[in-house]
């Protein structure tokens, strides 16, 4: 187990991990189809998904995070 204070980290690349290889399976499905090759090119485009998505989720999950603080009543 780690520490509490790598919680966000933690959180945002499990977060990243899972929402780019859902999305690029999906995505990666609609535009080329699942046949022979399909998961040489999702895993081709996922190496690039990944780390977008690691920091999208680091600049959008604080800024998701204080809009929801707002929006919910305490």
């Amino acid at each position: 187990m780690l520490p509490k204070k790598y919680y966000q980290i933690c959180y945002t690349l499990v977060l990243a991990f899972g929402l780019s290889m859902v999305m690029t399976l999906v995505i990666t499905a609609i535009n080329t189809g699942i046949n022979n090759g399909y998961i040489g090119r999702f895993l081709s485009a996922w190496k690039f998904s990944f780390p977008v998505a690691i920091i999208a989720g680091s600049i959008v999950a604080p800024l998701a995070k204080k809009i929801v603080d707002k929006i919910i009543f305490k």
